[in-house]
């Protein structure tokens, strides 16, 4: 089993690069910048719609947890369908508090589950995927390509028929069946980046559950958590994202690291990152995983 740490902004989807011109700048005039800056606030509005309507932002903004079942020892199972949530949440952070918050968060993973066509009107979902053909178009597909390779990394769809009639190892040993788990590590907040895997369809790819907000812990802090939770004989693990911070601590755990590149002559970006580019760096560090079958066989 291979468990896949993606980071999110920059990685699997575009922000912060549309907004400050990063991502037009890195094709040398070739990209409207204005278009970037706009398509990126349109984003952003997005965003804060979900997080505010649906998400009770304004009420938990400053009670970011670096995970939904962080506090879930003090959810006590409650049948929330009828649950009036204005209960009075709020200041001190006692554990009747506590438990109303982990109340939110047990109600938000049921409404990511459920997706957002089922939580927004119809109008707003047209606003939404319209956005995203938008985004995807002026990024030559980065959205739509990213959203495939981690659906090849779990194995949810087939991979093109020169993957099926090669004979090279490596590519062959990319076909490999593991029952593989994608992982989010964020340095944004938490319901934010909920919020963004809807938004940027990546919530079928990605579970609730496995979203981690580094924010004030650290990304080597959710690491280890991650191997702890994960950890065990032959799992492997590879860090994909865009900043300093994973690639430290993917050195730390030592763990393979693949760092995306915005520009459009890398391999490592969107579209262009494929499964047999992710599969050479993992083999790299813990040998060919045809391997790692034999062994398992043994």
């Amino acid at each position: 089993m291979t468990v896949y740490i993606w980071d999110m902004d920059e990685t699997l989807i575009l922000l912060k690069s549309l907004l400050d011109g990063t991502y037009a700048g890195a094709f040398n005039g070739l990209k409207d910048r204005r278009k970037g800056i706009e398509i990126g606030k349109l984003w952003e509005n997005h965003i804060l719609q979900v997080c505010d309507d649906h998400f009770y932002y304004e009420e938990i903004e400053d009670y970011n947890e670096p995970f939904l079942d962080a506090l879930s020892e003090y959810d006590d199972g409650r049948d929330l369908s009828k649950y009036n949530f204005n209960d009075g949440f709020g200041f001190p952070c006692d554990d009747w508090n506590k438990r109303k918050l982990a109340y939110r968060h047990r109600s938000i993973a049921e409404k990511y589950s459920q997706g957002l066509c089922n939580i927004l009107d119809q109008q707003t979902v047209k606003l939404w995927n319209d956005l995203y053909t938008l985004t995807d178009s002026y990024t030559d597909g980065w959205l739509s390509s990213g959203h495939a390779l981690l659906e090849q990394t779990l194995g949810k769809t087939s991979l093109p028929a020169n993957y099926l009639l090669s004979s090279d190892p490596t590519t062959r040993s990319v076909m490999s069946k593991y029952q593989n788990i994608n992982v989010l590590v964020t340095s944004g907040a938490l319901i934010p980046s909920l919020a963004k895997c809807l938004l940027y369809r990546l919530d079928d790819v990605i579970a609730a559950n496995n979203v981690y907000s580094s924010w004030e812990v650290g990304k080597l802090q959710c690491f280890s958590w991650i191997k702890e939770r994960f950890g065990g004989p032959n799992v492997r693990f590879c860090v994909i994202g865009d900043g300093t911070e994973e690639c430290e601590a993917a050195q730390a755990m030592r763990w393979p690291f693949i760092k995306i590149d915005l520009r459009p002559s890398s391999p490592c970006r969107f579209p262009g990152l494929t499964m047999k580019v992710v599969q050479g760096y993992t083999d790299l560090m813990y040998g060919s995983s045809d391997d790692e079958v034999e062994e398992t066989e043994d």
